[in-house]
């Protein structure tokens, strides 16, 4: 805030400067005018921007330290596959990450390093509320630092043209107190609750004898798939397919008979040849997987 103040401060000085000579020229007679014309070039164009900008420059160094400097003890790895989002948690001194998809969770009041990537083509990482869009680009590493003050539910976005399904691909970011997001973190952590029985264990069953864990993975299951969204946690997030429909039981059931009409080109094969049982039963399994 401290550099913004200055600069808004500074453009209504130089826009009220730059006024005031445009009046007096236009005041003054042709002589003065030249005069003034050629004082205005040398010293308005040439050596109060310098000065200027050479001020700002070293006052605002400074500044640039913090805003590279890494998260307060937490990193995230989020990584753009078309067109989803791989979110990897790696609190401090933590050894494997704990992985979610499509959702990003931060601490308010606190300092976060987004570490970002993607292994298909370049995506563009963009919370508008929170920062500047950044590339992520095959290959590379890229990193953007965050540091949210309140509680807020915002909206991110991929900003870079990715392929058919680009515009089907945000992912919401929920901002909680310290205390809320740590309670959130062991939560997600924990691997899948067990399937209850009836509709739910039947899903389960179905769910492993579809093949469906060879692209996901449930942690706490057999299910250990590492092509899609990890699914231990997938009741608890509030979309499908990365904000294409809302997490509630008939768009799941819509993502699960008809996916490559709902998002056109996504990996996931759809599975409208499952009967109203069968589906029902892999609702309930996913349903409750909280």
């Amino acid at each position: 805030m401290g550099l913004l103040r200055v600069m808004v401060v500074g453009g209504a000085v130089i826009a009220a400067l730059v006024g005031g000579v445009a009046v007096h020229a236009a005041r003054s007679n042709r002589e003065n005018q030249e005069k003034l014309g050629r004082a205005l070039i040398i010293g308005g164009g040439v050596v109060v921007p310098a000065f200027a900008l050479a001020a700002l420059l070293v006052w605002s160094l400074p500044m640039m330290t913090a805003f590279r400097a890494p998260g307060d003890g937490l990193r995230i790895e989020v990584s753009g596959e078309q067109w989803w989002w791989r979110v990897r948690y790696w609190p401090e001194g933590a050894e494997t990450p704990i992985e979610t998809a499509n959702l990003i969770v931060l601490p308010a009041g606190e300092r976060t390093e987004i570490v970002l990537d993607s292994p298909d083509v370049i995506h563009s990482f963009w919370i508008p509320a929170l920062a500047g869009k950044v590339d992520m680009i095959p290959g590379r590493r890229t990193r953007l630092v965050v540091e949210p003050q309140e509680p807020a539910e915002l909206r991110g976005q991929c900003a870079e043209f990715c392929g058919t399904s680009h515009a089907l691909m945000s992912f919401p970011v929920e901002v909680v107190p310290a205390a809320a997001f740590a309670g959130w973190l062991e939560r997600e952590a924990a691997h899948a609750a067990a399937a209850e029985p009836g509709p739910a264990e039947a899903g389960a069953e179905l769910f492993s004898a579809l093949g469906c864990g060879g692209c996901h993975n449930v942690r706490g299951t057999g299910a250990d798939g590492v092509i899609g969204p990890d699914l231990t946690h997938f009741a608890s997030r509030p979309s499908i397919g990365a904000g294409t429909l809302p997490n509630e039981p008939e768009a799941l059931r819509l993502w699960l008979a008809t996916t490559g009409k709902v998002k056109p080109d996504v990996m996931m094969p759809s599975f409208g040849m499952l009967g109203a049982p069968e589906l029902d039963a892999l609702i309930a399994y996913l349903a409750g997987l909280r």
